[in-house]
């Protein structure tokens, strides 16, 4: 069950970078509508939520691998790019668990989402990207966008950003020592 009213996009190809990219500008979109008490805030966390969880995945499985194999980023930076998808689960996994849009806890609960999801953002850009950008040829950026895509793609039509697979993928974070107790 995906959120069909909203547009998440569907690439085909391209450049890994720009399609990053261009998933970051519909995230900034998505919390600036999850901010907006007049959106259809239920039909927008519905669609972060998918968009969240098909971007980081095919990050994880298919982009951060092969910059990490052509030495543009280093282990520490895959790691803490899981680890900061993890913390973005997290604060999803409130703002999905509840049951109004339109109270002071969900405001914020996307508080605490859109801190953790745009710091994510801006040190992805800075220390993942710009180094892909240099290191990595037009070639390979190109293959891996294709895989990105399709990947990418292939979890939102299987429409996997509901509760359940939030809180499951949450659990997973926390067996992994991927979040922190605090």
């Amino acid at each position: 069950m995906t959120s069909s009213a909203i547009d998440l996009g569907h690439f085909t190809s391209g450049d890994v970078i720009d399609l990053i990219l261009a998933d970051h500008v519909r995230f900034e979109t998505l919390m600036r509508q999850l901010r907006d008490a007049s959106s259809d805030r239920d039909a927008v966390r519905r669609a972060f939520s998918e968009l969240h969880v098909a971007h980081a995945t095919a990050e994880e499985e298919i982009v951060y691998p092969r910059l990490r194999r052509k030495d543009a980023i280093t282990a520490h930076e895959q790691e803490h790019g899981k680890e900061e998808h993890a913390e973005g689960n997290e604060a999803l996994l409130a703002v999905l668990e509840l049951k109004g849009t339109g109270t002071k806890a969900f405001d914020e609960a996307v508080d605490k989402l859109c801190e953790a999801v745009n710091h994510h953002l801006a040190e992805e850009e800075l220390t993942i990207l710009n180094p892909a950008r240099d290191e990595v040829g037009p070639r390979v950026r190109a293959e891996l966008g294709l895989a990105f895509a399709k990947r990418r793609n292939e979890l939102i039509a299987q429409g996997c950003g509901s509760l359940a697979q939030v809180r499951a993928i949450v659990k997973a974070a926390e067996r992994e020592g991927l979040l922190d107790d605090a």
